[in-house]
C-alpha cells in the first residue's frame, strides 16, 4: 500500500497535485493500494484577537479555522470522490511546513505530493515558501507540482 500526503490550501496549484495523484493512481496503482491523506494547515491566530474592546473567544477562532480548512479541502475532496479514491481529511493549526512534515512522519507516509505555491505570493515572500520548508523538514520524498 502506498500512503500519500496531499497538503491542500484550495489553490489551483494544490488542486493540480490532487489531479496528479488521481492520474498516477489510475495508471499505476490498484484502487485499494493507495492511501491518500488530505491536509489543510491553518495559521496560528492569537487566542483573543483584540480590536479596542472587542475580543473573539478561542472556541470561535478554532471553529473558524476548522471551517476554513473544510472550505480549502472541499474541491479536492470532490475530485477524489469523483475518481473513486478513498481518503482521510486532516485539519491542523500551526506553521504549515512543520505540521505537514510532522503529519507525514506520524502517518508513515511514503510520499508528500504538493503544489509549489499556494494562495498568497505575498505570504510566501514574507514567511518563506511552505514547499521549501516541507522539503527541508520531511524525511520522505516530496513531489512538487507546478
Amino acid at each position: 500500500m502506498k500512503r500519500v500526503l496531499l497538503p491542500v490550501d484550495g489553490s489551483e496549484c494544490s488542486l493540480r497535485a490532487v489531479s496528479l495523484v488521481i492520474e498516477k493512481r489510475l495508471l499505476y496503482v490498484e484502487p485499494d493500494e493507495l492511501d491518500v491523506h488530505l491536509v489543510n494547515v491553518q495559521p496560528i491566530l492569537p487566542l483573543h484577537m483584540s480590536m479596542s474592546s472587542f475580543s473573539v473567544p478561542k472556541e470561535q477562532i478554532a471553529e473558524y479555522q476548522h471551517w476554513e480548512g473544510e472550505k480549502a479541502l472541499e474541491t479536492a475532496q470532490k475530485q477524489l470522490d469523483a475518481a473513486g479514491v478513498k481518503y482521510a481529511s486532516h485539519y491542523l493549526i500551526g506553521e504549515a511546513g512543520d505540521e505537514i512534515a510532522n503529519l507525514a512522519s506520524s502517518l508513515k507516509c511514503d510520499q508528500i505530493v504538493m503544489g509549489t505555491h499556494g494562495r498568497s505570493a505575498i505570504e510566501d515572500f514574507l514567511l518563506g515558501s511552505v514547499s521549501l520548508k516541507v522539503i527541508q523538514r520531511s524525511k520522505v520524498p516530496v513531489l512538487l507540482v507546478k
